[in-house]
């Protein structure tokens, strides 16, 4: 919680415009950098979020150019949310500075420290997966 709650204070950009992502977005743009373009059903699936939450969220995202609708490229039915070229670059940014600041916090830990840590990490994230019937692609 705190780790999620203090990120901001990592980072000197400010949020909104072309700054930070809000947290919403960004988890958004991560999932569907992750699997590909999706549906607000695939999303509302892999979040657990009802469909209301998610078309106020990729209204937003869409607002900002963040993302795009496209055709499934599958050729189903429902249009899908693909990240523009602006968006994946913004996403890389704040990814970017979000291990910058950590590196900073973690900088008097030693290698073997951070490597428990994200080793730990890890394990934590994909044991919430799994008790939650979610798991994040690739873990």
């Amino acid at each position: 919680m705190l780790l999620g709650r203090y990120m901001h204070l990592l980072s000197p950009r400010p949020l909104g415009a072309d700054g930070r992502l809000d947290r919403s977005a960004y988890l958004l743009l991560s999932r569907i950098e992750a699997e590909g373009p999706m549906s607000i059903g695939q999303l509302s699936e892999a979040f657990g979020l009802d469909t209301s939450t998610l078309n106020r969220q990729t209204a937003a995202m869409l607002r900002a150019g963040i993302v795009e609708r496209i055709p499934d490229p599958d050729g189903g039915i429902a249009r899908k949310f693909a990240i523009t070229p602006d968006g994946a670059r913004r996403l890389a940014a704040e990814r970017a500075e979000n291990i910058q600041g950590l590196a900073k916090v973690m900088n008097d830990w030693t290698p073997e420290e951070v490597a428990d840590f994200a080793g730990y990490l890890g394990r934590l994230n994909r044991d919430i997966e799994r008790a939650d019937g979610r798991p994040w692609p690739g873990h």
